[in-house]
């Protein structure tokens, strides 16, 4: 078992705790922002999974990897930055982090100024043969959590400014892992089409030619459902294997085949 998960939340505080000491403390650059929030969150998920095995006499080791995940300084995201990360701003101060920061920052509409950073997709994760060898050895691994931390890789590891998507990243690990089954968990049992529309209709069972066909016709935002069916797709696409969208709560029922959205090849 290898467990992913975001940093959306955790990440922002982070900023906010580099924007409001950054007079008396120099402020991190974002990559190392995100592995705090690796190691803050895998704590958190690594300690309550400890506590659940224990309750259950099962004496399983959980262990969270720092991961950085490869990504390439030509991807075109990198020219045209859009993850919205940190506070809002008024403008005159959003101009002045741009001419002092050398930041991006865009309006977002009815808030205010925002910081805006490149999500480009990610390639690999380095410390892949690492976290197979923990699971090859019986070890629940917690990795490439908030999508992983970007770094470029020309003869030396860099970290770049950026943020990467925890859906793709999540299906690169599962895929170079050899996964059996790939599942993304979310706030809804089941992936719609014609969300919130007179006739919407959830989906049970769906080829990936039918995913497809979907997400081609725009059924899935960027942002909320879209990455999580791309993610899914390239997964069966790769795999052969299914993929399976759901919610926490609904995990042993879709295991069993009785809820959730599953793409099969």
């Amino acid at each position: 078992l290898v467990v992913t998960h975001g940093n959306g939340p955790q990440v922002g505080a982070i900023l906010l705790q580099q924007e409001a000491g950054s007079s008396q403390v120099p402020p991190m650059p974002l990559h190392a922002c995100g592995a705090m929030s690796q190691g803050l969150i895998g704590y958190m998920i690594q300690q309550s999974l400890i506590n659940e095995l224990r309750s259950l006499n099962l004496n399983i080791p959980v262990a969270t990897v720092v991961t950085q995940v490869i990504v390439s300084r030509d991807d075109p995201a990198f020219s045209n930055p859009t993850k919205f990360i940190g506070p809002w701003y008024p403008e005159d101060v959003a101009k002045e982090k741009m001419d002092k920061l050398g930041w991006t920052m865009k309006y977002d509409v009815g808030k205010g100024w925002r910081r805006v950073v490149p999500s480009p997709d990610p390639l690999a994760q380095v410390e892949i043969e690492a976290i197979r060898k923990m699971v090859e050895s019986g070890i629940i691994v917690i990795a490439s959590g908030g999508g992983g931390i970007p770094v470029v890789d020309e003869h030396e590891l860099e970290g770049v400014d950026a943020v990467i998507d925890k859906d793709l990243a999540g299906e690169r690990l599962a895929t170079s892992l050899g996964s059996d089954l790939f599942m993304i968990l979310t706030d809804v049992e089941k992936v719609a089409i014609n969300f919130k529309k007179p006739d919407q209709k959830f989906l049970d069972v769906i080829t990936l030619a039918e995913a497809k066909k979907y997400y081609e016709e725009g059924h899935f935002p960027p942002g909320n459902m879209g990455p999580k069916v791309m993610a899914a797709m390239r997964f069966v696409e790769h795999t052969g294997k299914e993929a399976i969208i759901t919610s926490l709560d609904k995990v042993i029922d879709a295991l069993n085949g009785k809820t959730g959205t599953r793409i099969v090849p």
